[in-house]
């Protein structure tokens, strides 16, 4: 793999209808910043089979996929999740994992059946992430698909450890970022003339009646974000358009 994509998925027709309020978008997001990766892509959807085989499939087919997954991992006729990772991520048949199973029954004694001895039905060859509030775990597959419950104070020690684990840092990025006096209109010019390997954003602004425009340009090569950025300075000294470079 090479820059791994980072995605999140959100599961829970409570978050769509008001009923909750999401947490994890914020956390993975600033999880990520810390360790100098970003998101690539973030779902919130509703607990619907379609949709999150569909979502799922999506994610597969990115080969620098790396997903983390909250929600539908439980026991009751709602949680979705295992089956339709099974079906997506491998072939479809659920198998009772032995650990897991062990665990649910230490936990629950003879109150882990009909019901709760369902949650260790997992895709084969899953492994577990592990649960810190009450031993009840999530799962993983292929280092990469990251399943998690719905509660964050379940979840997100999962999502920490596993990027401590396998994605501490990235490499460092190196950013320049101006504010011109300008329409982004004015400097689409410049804009196609940026290296493709560079990270690059326009942010349109108005105020007070007055277009005006924030340039960010990024890379971890330092020479290459200096070299595309100073594009930009040419063309607004070249134009007498005034700027403000942020530190």
């Amino acid at each position: 793999m090479k820059t791994p994509h980072f995605y999140a998925v959100i599961i829970g027709s409570e978050i769509l209808n008001g009923r909750r309020d999401d947490k994890h978008f914020l956390f993975i997001r600033d999880a990520l910043i810390q360790r100098g990766h970003t998101l690539f892509a973030s779902f919130i959807i509703k607990d619907d089979v379609e949709l999150i085989r569909t979502t799922f499939a999506m994610i597969k087919q990115d080969p620098d996929a790396v997903m983390f997954s909250f929600g539908g991992i439980g026991s009751t006729p709602d949680d979705l999740t295992r089956q339709i990772a099974s079906e997506v991520f491998s072939d479809g048949e659920l198998v009772s994992h032995e650990k897991f199973r062990c665990d649910i029954i230490d936990r629950f004694a003879e109150e882990a059946f009909p019901y709760r001895i369902h949650m260790a039905d997992l895709p084969k060859n899953s492994e577990l992430l592990p649960n810190i509030i009450n031993n009840m775990s999530g799962f993983y597959l292929q280092d990469r698909y990251y399943f998690m419950p719905g509660f964050p104070e379940m979840s997100h020690p999962m999502v920490s450890e596993t990027l401590t684990r396998l994605y501490p840092q990235a490499s460092h990025t190196y950013r320049k970022t101006l504010i011109a006096q300008t329409s982004e209109n004015t400097l689409i010019a410049v804009m196609e003339k940026l290296d493709p390997h560079v990270d690059f954003s326009s942010l349109p602004m108005i105020k007070s009646g007055h277009p005006s425009v924030e340039i960010s340009v990024a890379s971890t090569d330092p020479e290459l974000c200096a070299e595309n950025f100073e594009l930009f300075i040419t063309e607004l000294h070249t134009k007498s358009i005034p700027y403000k470079i942020l530190e």
